[in-house]
């Protein structure tokens, strides 16, 4: 019997494609998008056009919530609607009493997860997939992102949470609602910044799973859960947190060349090095790796970028891997006093821009994300009576 274009006949009849499947589907083309854009060999990223490296000298973060949004940059009419939207939204009570209720040593991760999927039980429309009630769901979690993670890092400190200003933007009003505390500058500038560079790329593995739940027709709320839960592992979002405890674990500089060689010499993966899709070195680094020599000089404390300058140049010639986003990121958050366990979490903060876009793409010119598996199990298996096994 013929089988499908592109298909072969295995054992048993089986109609299997006839492709070689690729291991984490590493390079294979899901989809179009018109939102981001990887030059993984020359190392660009680009948002809608716009390289990273100038919207992280000139944008605001909010700028780029819009450009991913809408497809373009906002006049300043249209970004000022968007800053009043934002800044309208509070923490529903339900979630807030959630917030106080959840254990001080949970995953920030898992908590934000439960917060952000209770987000749906106080929209009432939850379940409209319109293009205008997601943008105002968009809107939405993005404002309330930042005050969930904020709330809950000071109630598990015994403190009460703080009330977001309406005149600071999304970076600073997090580092406010955080230690009660107006950052000033460059601090601002750096974490808007940080933001920026996060915001999106491409389909990594988060943004996919909210692809993926989107093209269920889910609601977006259940997108975003999903992204959440998927960004949570270490091999993903939690990378930058892995890379600060090994910074910790190390101690010293003058330690850092035994522990690496060390550590490739027994096969274990050091954290921060390497990209699925750079060949070079990730654009968002070259920023991230300035603003932690800045914060740590500034601090007084430099011991730590001294390490991650030693790591990278045995990286660079033991493995010839260069770091990525996630590496000096670590240090950029450690210098500015935020706790190792919420890294991850600021990470969802910026990210939410990029997975509302996707997940607005996704339902505008939606298909049922299916894919097909290779079949390598038995074909000629009879069943025997439990008696007789």
């Amino acid at each position: 019997m013929g089988g499908p274009a592109g298909a072969a006949a295995c054992d048993g009849g089986i109609e299997m494609p006839n492709e070689t499947p690729k291991a984490g589907l590493e390079d294979v083309v899901a989809g179009m998008s018109e939102i981001c854009f990887i030059d993984g060999l020359e190392g660009r990223l680009l948002y809608r056009g716009y390289d990273i490296h100038d919207l992280a000298e000139h944008a605001s973060f909010e700028e780029v919530v819009y450009l991913l949004w809408y497809g373009s940059l906002p006049t300043r009419a249209e970004l000022e609607r968007l800053e009043a939207e934002l800044a309208s939204h509070t923490l529903p009570g339900d979630v807030m009493e959630y917030l106080r209720r959840a254990p001080k040593n949970a995953n920030p991760m898992s908590v934000l997860r439960t917060a952000v999927s209770m987000l749906s039980d106080s929209d009432e429309r939850a379940d409209d997939n319109s293009r205008e009630a997601n943008l105002a769901k968009a809107a939405r979690m993005t404002a309330l992102i930042p005050a969930i993670v904020a709330a809950y890092a000071r109630l598990r400190q015994g403190k009460e949470p703080v009330a977001p200003d309406p005149e600071l933007g999304l970076a600073r009003n997090f580092l406010y609602m955080l230690d009660g505390q107006r950052p000033g500058e460059p601090l601002g500038r750096i974490f808007d910044v940080c933001l920026v560079l996060h915001a999106d790329h491409e389909l990594n593995a988060s943004t996919f799973a909210a692809r993926e739940t989107v093209s269920t027709l889910s609601d977006l709320y259940s997108a975003i859960t999903s992204a959440i839960g998927t960004l949570k592992g270490p091999a993903h979002g939690g990378a930058n947190t892995a890379v600060m405890k090994m910074l910790l674990e190390i101690g010293e500089p003058e330690r850092v060349d035994a522990w690496v060689h060390e550590a490739l010499d027994s096969k274990k993966k050091i954290m921060g090095f390497g990209h699925r899709v750079y060949r070079t070195e990730d654009p968002r680094a070259t920023h991230l790796r300035e603003f932690a020599r800045q914060l740590c000089e500034q601090s007084g404390n430099t011991k730590y970028f001294l390490m991650q300058r030693r790591i990278e140049e045995i990286m660079l010639q033991e493995k010839g891997l260069y770091p990525n986003v996630d590496f000096y990121s670590a240090t950029t958050y450690y210098s500015m006093g935020i706790p190792v366990d919420l890294f991850t979490p600021i990470f969802a903060i910026s990210r939410i821009s990029g997975w509302t876009a996707h997940a607005l793409e996704q339902y505008a010119n939606n298909r049922l994300i299916r894919p097909r598996a290779e079949y390598v199990g038995p074909t000629r298996e009879t069943y025997v009576p439990i008696a007789q096994r």
